[in-house]
C-alpha cells in the first residue's frame, strides 16, 4: 500500500507499512481513502491496515492512505475528487451531504458491543469537584475540544449542556485536534473538562479521566464512497467484502475487529435533527 501523506509521519512508518502493501497496481485499480484524524497518523494508519488489507486482497484493488490532519481538508478533497474513500462521524457526514450529495455511506462500523453507534462524552479528572457534582457543574469552566467538525466537539458538548440548563458559550472553549490530545489535556489539568467520544475517555480511565455526561446513541463511524469517483459496481463489491468477512478475519481487524452493518443516508435523520440551526464556531473563545 501506498502512502500519500499531507501532514508530517514517521519515516519508521513508512518503511513498515511500505513493506507491507507494496506499490505496483494500476491507476485504475488504486483509491484514495482517508481516515479520520481521531489519533495520531502512525495510530491511525495502523489501525487501517487489516481492514484495508482485506479489501485489497478480495477485490483485487491498491489502497492509499492520504491523512488529512482536520476534518476541514478531508471535505475539500471529497469536494475536489482527490479522495475515493474516506471515514466520517455522523456530524460531517451530514455536513458534507448538505454541499455534496455524491457522498454516499458503505457501511457503520461497529462499536465493541456490536451495534453500528457510539456516544460522546463530557469528561473530567476523577477528583474534580466538576466530576463529582455533574453535568451542572461545568458551567464556567474551561473545555477542551476535539475540531469543529467532530461529532464529539461544540455539537455534542453543546448539545449535552443545553440539556442540563447550560450552554458551552458560557465556558470558555478550545479546539485542540484529536481525541486523545483532549484527553491528555484534562488529565495534566490543562482544562476542567474535555468533549470526546467515549470509547476513547475509557481508554484514558486508567489515567484518572472520569465520564460526567454521556450522549444519546449517534450513527456509527461510517465508511463512505465518493460517488463520482466510484461507480456502483465497486461500492457494491466494497460492502460485500466487508459485510461477509468471516469472525477469522474480522479477528485480525483490531480495533475494527466487532464488524461492520450497512448503512445508508436515513441512519442519519436524528443527527440533522439535533443539529437544526445550530452555528458552530470555527474557533475557540480564548
Amino acid at each position: 500500500m501506498n502512502f500519500t501523506l499531507q501532514t508530517p509521519f514517521l519515516a519508521a512508518l513508512a518503511v513498515v507499512l511500505g513493506a507491507v502493501w507494496p506499490a505496483g497496481a494500476a491507476a485504475a485499480d488504486t483509491l484514495i481513502f482517508a481516515p479520520l484524524p481521531l489519533e495520531s497518523p502512525g495510530t491511525v494508519a495502523a489501525q487501517w491496515k487489516p481492514v484495508l488489507g482485506h479489501l485489497e486482497k478480495s477485490l483485487g484493488i491498491t489502497l492509499r492512505i492520504d491523512y488529512s490532519a482536520s476534518y476541514g481538508e478531508i471535505l475539500d478533497k471529497l469536494h475536489a475528487g482527490k479522495i475515493d474513500l474516506v471515514q466520517l462521524g455522523p456530524l460531517p457526514y451530514v455536513r458534507l451531504r448538505e454541499t455534496f450529495l455524491q457522498a454516499e455511506p458503505i457501511v457503520h462500523f461497529n462499536e465493541s458491543d456490536g451495534r453500528p453507534d457510539y456516544t460522546c462524552a463530557l469528561v473530567a479528572p476523577a477528583e474534580a469537584k466538576q466530576a463529582q457534582q455533574g453535568i451542572r457543574a461545568i458551567k464556567g469552566k474551561t473545555v477542551a475540544l476535539t475540531q469543529p467538525l467532530s461529532t464529539c466537539g461544540y455539537f455534542s458538548a453543546d448539545t449535552l449542556l443545553r440539556q442540563a440548563g447550560v450552554a458551552l458559550e458560557h465556558n470558555r472553549y478550545r479546539y485542540l485536534g484529536r481525541h486523545d490530545a483532549v484527553a491528555l489535556a484534562v488529565i495534566r489539568g490543562e482544562f476542567e473538562v474535555g468533549s470526546m467520544k467515549t470509547a476513547i475517555a475509557k481508554d484514558h480511565a486508567g489515567l484518572g479521566l472520569v465520564v460526567i455526561a454521556e450522549s444519546a446513541p449517534l450513527p456509527g463511524f461510517a465508511l463512505v464512497a465518493n460517488t463520482m469517483t466510484i461507480k456502483a459496481e465497486r461500492f457494491a463489491q466494497i460492502r460485500q467484502a466487508l459485510l461477509e468477512a468471516d469472525a477469522e478475519t474480522r479477528s485480525r481487524w483490531g480495533v475494527y475487529r466487532y464488524g461492520v452493518t450497512a448503512a445508508q443516508d436515513g441512519d442519519f435523520a436524528a443527527v440533522r435533527r439535533m443539529l437544526g440551526k445550530t452555528v458552530i464556531p470555527e474557533k475557540g473563545n480564548f
